[in-house]
């Protein structure tokens, strides 16, 4: 366990930046895990996933230049802009929902400035040591151990701040042959702004801001007031149960000295990657990372009082003391249930349109250029060109048939193969035998249809023109 910091009574309870550098102690406990589970699922998820391969590409590539998006199988482009619109508004109400239910559980867990700064700080403990030794190293006047240990820690933070600028481009750039050009200075000007630029920003932020971030540049903190509640699980101290706080002898009984259960060990606080004091009540500050939950249990344990003094609970649940089935229901309100509601159904609706949606397009135009013309036998024949549209991954063959008039026929080849998301436009003759229809323009409908996949089809609507 590490040695704590000596704090001394009437201490002024001032912001975090004008206390100095807060030195976050380590701490284990269930929620510590889940922090830890998140910081490998997420960073797993974002430096692997431009290395996983679909059908011989990149599986997710947002190729700029191209002017074209592969997520797994689908091909988007920038017509497709509704679903980054529908991806935008499933990230908003699931924010609100979250928010609603308990409280920043983003900020918490899964924000990158979190994530990467819980990295960071694992760099940072693993290289200079716990909590103690680092505040005794800043301390301390410069020296050669001194000047290694800073520069190794920084070094190992620029490496992966570069790693993670690099990853950032592969997205759009392509992941492959990327760090080997990197390593030979041989990728283009944008690639290397880019991958500067964000390795800068989070080496910057994760590195020396920190807590700042979280107090000062996020607007999250200030608009989560609007969105809890009463009935929002949120980090609490239980003030009933923990005051007077004070020290006293293990085996002491805290009643008969007229204390509460909290020893006044200064532990939550030290734990806090913000530096704030939970017992003063909730706080802009706080992320709900739960650290200071792990510490005051850990110590409750250790003196042998329940657990809970500081936990997860309601603002009406803890000043009406009720039990924690109680509070659970009321978590589940009408507003949680609208919340939950409306995201389930846009998540829906925006992944059902996408599964159904059509990887091919046509497009039928009347070459004005060629009018209506009488042919052997006295067929009636129009030109048009057939504009189709592959926006699926591979390459295909299509057939195309006309209908809309009784002995309508197509006099070109119905079969045409299309590149994988390519387009092709081909001059297609179709012909009506005399009598069929009156002079003028009458409707008829072109289908094309993929020879490997015939649920795969598109249709679009022409006129047969008639002369008089």
């Amino acid at each position: 366990m590490e040695v704590a910091a000596p704090r001394r009574p009437g201490d002024p309870d001032l912001p975090a930046p004008l206390r100095g550098k807060v030195y976050p102690r380590a701490v284990k406990g269930v929620f510590a895990r889940w922090r830890v589970a998140l910081v490998w699922i997420t960073q797993a998820v974002f430096y692997g996933l431009p290395w996983l391969q679909w059908n011989g590409r990149q599986a997710v590539l947002f190729d700029l230049d191209e002017r074209r998006f592969f997520v797994f199988g689908a091909v988007l482009h920038p017509q497709d802009f509704i679903y980054l619109t529908g991806l935008l508004v499933i990230a908003a109400m699931a924010l609100f929902l979250f928010t609603a239910v308990a409280g920043r559980l983003w900020c918490g867990y899964a924000c990158p400035q979190t994530v990467y700064t819980e990295i960071f700080l694992w760099i940072e403990k693993r290289i200079e040591g716990d909590r103690a030794r680092r505040m005794k190293l800043d301390r301390a006047p410069m020296s050669a151990r001194k000047l290694g240990l800073k520069a190794a820690k920084h070094a190992a933070w620029l490496a992966v701040a570069l790693w993670t600028g690099l990853s950032f481009v592969g997205y759009f750039s392509g992941i492959r042959g990327l760090p080997a050009q990197a390593l030979a200075l041989q990728i283009g000007p944008w690639e290397t702004f880019w991958m500067l630029f964000y390795a800068g920003i989070l080496y910057t932020n994760a590195g020396f801001l920190r807590e700042q971030v979280c107090t000062y540049m996020c607007p999250y903190a200030r608009f989560q007031s609007a969105l809890i509640d009463g009935d929002t699980l949120v980090i609490t101290y239980d003030r009933k149960r923990g005051d007077p706080r004070g020290s006293r002898p293990r085996k002491a009984d805290p009643k008969l000295l007229g204390l509460g259960d909290c020893i006044d060990c200064g532990l939550c606080v030290e734990v806090c990657p913000t530096g704030i004091d939970i017992r003063k009540g909730l706080q802009n500050e706080c992320i709900a990372c739960a650290a200071c939950i792990d510490a005051c249990d850990d110590i409750m344990t250790r003196v042998g009082y329940p657990k809970g003094l500081i936990r997860y609970d309601t603002g009406n649940g803890l000043r009406q003391q009720w039990t924690r089935t109680s509070v659970l229901r009321k978590v589940l309100r009408p507003r949680v249930l609208v919340y939950a509601a409306f995201l389930l159904s846009v998540t829906v609706a925006l992944f059902v349109h996408m599964a159904l949606r059509s990887p091919l397009k046509l497009d039928v135009i009347r070459d004005r250029g060629v009018l209506a013309r009488e042919v052997e036998d006295g067929m009636i024949e129009n030109v048009y060109r057939i504009h189709l549209s592959n926006r699926s991954d591979a390459p295909r063959r299509f057939v195309i048939t006309v209908g809309g008039l009784d002995s309508l026929t197509l006099a070109s080849e119905p079969t045409m193969e299309v590149g994988a998301d390519a387009d092709r436009q081909v001059p297609v003759r179709v012909r009506l035998a005399p009598g069929v229809a009156g002079p003028g323009s009458s409707p008829i409908e072109f289908t094309a249809q993929a020879l490997d996949d015939p649920r795969v089809e598109a249709r679009e609507r022409s006129t047969f023109f008639v002369p008089r």
